[in-house]
């Protein structure tokens, strides 16, 4: 059976995380990189976004153990960017985040890149 928190019991009581949290963590930490344009969500969170609801773990994947945490992250980057670099910085980002803000050990952030994003065009282009 899949075990949807983790759970930290301490003299004073018992602290659980949802997986749902770690993904919203390791989400809005994958934004906040430079050349990310955004997260692939798939189906399922395109419907949340058209019923007004934000899916802040949209394109994240968490499973998360007794002290670790495996993630999965599916990024469209901007155009011009330069992908391994981007990557690198995002593993490196929700890393940290995650296991400052969790207490929890990121085993594994693996990040899929989805597509491109080209951006709008300008007057210019579209006067040529």
């Amino acid at each position: 059976m899949d075990k949807p928190e983790k759970e930290i019991v301490q003299e004073l009581g018992s602290v659980r995380i949802a997986d749902d949290v770690v993904a919203i963590i390791a989400g809005l930490a994958a934004t906040e990189v430079e050349g990310v344009a955004g997260m692939s969500g798939g189906f399922a969170g395109g419907i949340t976004e058209i019923l007004g609801r934000k899916n802040l773990s949209k394109g994240v994947k968490v499973e998360v153990g007794e002290k670790d945490a495996f993630i999965e992250l599916f990024i469209i980057v901007k155009y011009g960017a330069r992908i391994p670099d981007v990557a690198w910085n995002i593993q490196e980002n929700v890393k940290k985040a995650v296991e400052n803000m969790t207490g929890l050990e990121t085993n594994k952030v693996n990040v899929h890149i989805q597509g491109v994003e080209f951006g709008s065009r300008t007057s210019e282009e579209d006067e040529v």
